[in-house]
């Protein structure tokens, strides 16, 4: 199934207008427009879609109790992966939701696994703008604002890490004059390319994590790294 839909014809991409070359983001509304992060120039691809009310209802009534921050396997034939989550209404839907994400991803990257982690977070994880030592990882914000993400051409990489001189990224220079900071939408689904997959050194999707208001209660995001068999 995911396959198919991964095979399918790619929707009506949105680039952005900075793009004179490759485009830097790539932006759908199904399953296949992910594919899209394969493209060299790609280094985020996303794609919308509506939030599921059975899992909003469930992260919003279990957030408290999801376990922050342990990286757990998950494989790509589960349908309904084995997690230890409240036993609540819909909790077979968000277990359905992760079996889902881990096929596409799985599919994607060509692995058999991948590290699962879910966050729950009451203030930005990674508040600075970065860029991961990662290959692709997906990420899917359940609750609470989606992942910040900063264009290519509105960034001077010298001023991320330690070329920041500990300024503030608005006050480091990383930001050019003019810039916008995006974020992927809650719920979307969302790829970014680090800096270690192949031919991108020194490149690598510039993201953080947004600040949470305090009245929303804790954010909740997925993520999902590839682990590749020896």
């Amino acid at each position: 199934m995911v396959t198919r839909m991964l095979q399918a014809t790619l929707s009506q991409d949105v680039v952005s207008p900075l793009d004179a070359g490759p485009p830097h983001t790539a932006i759908g509304t199904t399953v296949g427009s992910l594919a899209r992060i394969f493209e060299p120039g790609v280094q985020i691809a996303w794609f919308e879609r509506a939030p599921v009310p059975a899992i909003t209802d469930y992260v919003h009534a279990v957030s408290r109790r999801l376990g922050s921050g342990r990286s757990r396997v998950v494989h790509a034939d589960d349908d309904l992966p084995d997690l230890e989550l409240p036993d609540q209404a819909a909790r077979e839907a968000l277990l359905s939701e992760i079996g889902w994400l881990t096929g596409v991803y799985t599919d994607l990257l060509g692995c058999s696994s991948a590290a699962l982690r879910i966050e729950v977070l009451d203030r930005p994880m990674c508040p600075r703008f970065h860029v991961d030592r990662t290959g692709i990882r997906l990420v899917c914000t359940l609750r609470g604002p989606g992942t910040e993400w900063l264009h290519d051409g509105w960034a001077d990489r010298s001023r991320l890490g330690p070329g920041s001189r500990g300024l503030a990224d608005e006050e480091s220079g990383l930001m050019l004059p003019g810039a916008e900071v995006e974020r992927i939408p809650t719920f979307a689904v969302g790829l970014l390319k680090g800096s270690l997959w192949q031919d991108n050194a020194d490149r690598g999707a510039i993201h953080r994590s947004p600040q949470i208001p305090t009245s929303e209660g804790p954010r909740v995001m997925l993520s999902l790294d590839a682990i590749w068999d020896d």
